[in-house]
């Protein structure tokens, strides 16, 4: 058992805690949003009222939160306040950056820590089957490990500091680009008179087959996984989505990485975003494609 601080409850952070609660982990954790606090603390998480009341005594420190921005903030309270020896985990989605700096920040502390991002989505959260993708030093990695094990299916190292968001970043990457290709086959099928079951029979078992189609359809009474059987309820918003794919294109131009694929998906999920879709499922792409399809 661990004292582990959790900082950051909320959609994925929230049902992460919970986990490590029922794993006997002896979770404090921190939010600024007062009902994030109530619903962790309905799942046995003792909730604090500071990071600093979070990180004090912990044996490890998770953050799940918006941004780089916010990690590195945040950073400045957990560095000052762990106890010595403890691990930082952050699970939040940044910039390689940001994360690279979190490391050395870490390192210069005395602190062993990781970039452990995941992916699942909220259903992945609650269920306890993330994958975490996970950069740092190969002993930090270990240590997290049964941390982790709670929360996770999969627990992958990727490499040195940076690499978990290195790899989320390619993972989305292709995740994006095959949702809206998926989408648009839907689309075209059904214009053209084909049914869309008879779309998914097939390229549920041919060389079109992927996660997009197969668990996360965006088409709706097909996959009894997908979010569009709950009105795009959001498993990964498209807002996530964009955010992203624009951490991915920002890494692709600071690295001379042609990805022009990426870029057009980036685009596309931008207009998305701005027709005010960013609060729906990513597979809800495909209605921005039918309303462009129908102004042509």
């Amino acid at each position: 058992m661990a004292v582990i601080g959790f900082i950051g409850l909320g959609h994925m952070g929230g049902p992460m805690s919970a986990n490590l609660v029922k794993a006997g982990h002896v979770v404090q954790g921190f939010d600024l949003i007062p009902a994030a606090l109530e619903v962790a603390d309905r799942h046995g998480v003792t909730t604090v009222t500071s990071v600093t009341e979070a990180v004090m005594d912990a044996d490890a420190v998770i953050t799940m939160l918006p941004g780089g921005k916010q990690v590195l903030d945040c950073y400045d309270e957990v560095l000052a306040a762990a106890k010595p020896g403890a691990l930082l985990i952050d699970s939040s989605t940044v910039d390689v950056a940001d994360a690279r700096q979190a490391h050395q920040r870490a390192a210069e502390a005395g602190f062993g820590s990781i970039d452990a991002p995941v992916s699942g989505g909220t259903a992945g959260a609650e269920a306890g089957t993330l994958t975490f993708m996970v950069g740092g030093a190969e002993e930090d990695f270990h240590r997290a490990e049964p941390l982790l094990a709670p929360m996770a299916r999969k627990v992958i190292h990727c490499g040195g500091p940076g690499n978990g968001q290195v790899t989320k970043m390619c993972n989305n990457l292709i995740l994006g680009a095959s949702m809206i290709a998926v989408s648009e086959a839907f689309v075209l099928g059904e214009r053209l008179g084909l049914s869309h079951q008879a779309l998914y029979d097939v390229a549920s078992i041919s060389t079109g087959q992927c996660w997009a189609l197969t668990t996360n359809c965006p088409v709706p009474d097909l996959v009894e996984t997908s979010r569009a059987n709950h009105d795009y309820e959001p498993g990964f918003a498209a807002a996530l989505m964009l955010k992203d794919l624009k951490l991915a294109a920002s890494a692709a131009e600071r690295s001379g990485t042609e990805t022009a694929i990426g870029r057009l998906a980036t685009e596309l999920y931008q207009r998305f975003n701005n027709e005010g879709g960013g609060g729906f499922d990513f597979g809800a792409i495909i209605k921005s494609v039918r309303d462009h399809s129908d102004q042509r």
